[in-house]
């Protein structure tokens, strides 16, 4: 009998999808979607608005907004710089709801890069931290006119490791450094998990609900959040791992189109392309139990792309929080 089970994603926008396939509708949230066909890029927002919606989802109340760039990983530095303030834009939205919060222009937001820097995969957060302009240090010292600027956010950076480099819970790091600097935010950027291997490297998520350490690769740890640390907290991921069930089920879905192009095994194709996406999911992990469950796949390019998804990161920080030009 086949189990029913959670399939591995961060992304509300894949959880959306799920229903969409399961041709079940969700109350209480509410998608929409824009494609610029030039860029190749499209953005999808997501809004779960009530408690209902948020347990169907499996996903706490807010906004998820959902970059997906085709072009990504390709080392070029116009279409970066791109998506960059594509993704400014997106965290205007969310940025501008904390600043009408505290109803003042400048706020002081700490940005913390989770993950393990010794870990490729999981090295999005420390890597980011390294190419952001920090500043709370020269404003406290000099004041915000020593930049030549008549308003300036303050921004600080934390990397607080992992539980197994520090023997101590992120949150009660984060929280430690949030009580002792008092800032008004905190941006936590984080490595994810997709359901389906073409968002790797390519999708970036945003959103105002904050997020669960770990939760990438199923460790979850005491989640950062307006609840855990008393102020807004606006997380941002980039998938770069799926779990073995993923990699087989795009397997299967490319045998379902061969077989169905088959006169003989036309009949098998249409039985499996009947599976709903959760059924399918549920099936194929049910196979591979016990030995391949735990398994989590990157590509195998994942140094270079780390480094150049990770500064197009920092470069939209930049942007959003020390004003510089997007144009």
């Amino acid at each position: 009998m086949i189990s029913k089970q959670n399939v591995r994603t961060d992304l509300a926008l894949e959880e959306k999808e799920k229903f969409d396939s399961d041709q079940v509708e969700v109350k209480g949230v509410i998608l929409e979607e824009d494609y610029d066909e030039k860029s190749e890029i499209r953005i999808t927002r997501v809004e779960i608005q009530t408690e209902k919606g948020a347990k169907s989802m499996g996903k706490p109340v807010g906004i998820y907004l959902t970059l997906e760039a085709a072009n990504l990983p390709e080392p070029d530095e116009d279409y970066h710089r791109e998506i960059s303030i594509r993704i400014a834009k997106c965290l205007d939205e969310l940025v501008e709801h904390i600043r009408q919060k505290e109803k003042k222009e400048d706020i002081s937001v700490l940005i913390v890069g989770l993950g393990n820097r010794q870990v490729t995969p999981d090295a999005l957060g420390p890597f980011v931290i390294d190419n952001l302009a920090v500043n709370r240090h020269i404003i406290r010292e000099y004041g915000k006119y020593a930049m030549n600027l008549s308003s300036a956010n303050s921004i600080s950076a934390l990397v607080p490791g992992v539980m197994g480099q520090t023997g101590m819970e992120t949150l009660e790091i984060v929280r430690g450094v949030v009580e002792e600097t008092h800032p008004d935010a905190v941006i936590a950027i984080d490595a994810l998990a997709a359901r389906n291997s073409r968002r790797l490297n390519r999708t970036i998520q945003i959103t105002d609900t904050g997020i669960s350490p770990g939760s990438g690769v199923g460790n979850h740890r005491n989640g950062l959040n307006i609840e855990s640390l008393g102020i807004p907290v606006i997380a941002i991921g980039i998938p770069t791992v799926v779990d073995a069930v993923t990699i087989v089920n795009d397997t299967m879905e490319n045998l379902v189109h061969a077989l169905e192009a088959s006169k003989t095994l036309r009949n098998m194709g249409s039985i499996l392309k009947s599976y709903t996406e959760t059924e399918k999911h549920d099936l194929i992990r049910e196979l591979i139990a016990p030995h391949l469950n735990g398994m989590y796949v990157t590509p195998k390019d994942i140094d270079e792309t780390m480094k150049q998804v990770s500064y197009t990161l920092s470069e939209s920080l930049n942007m959003v929080f020390t004003n510089e030009n997007r144009t």
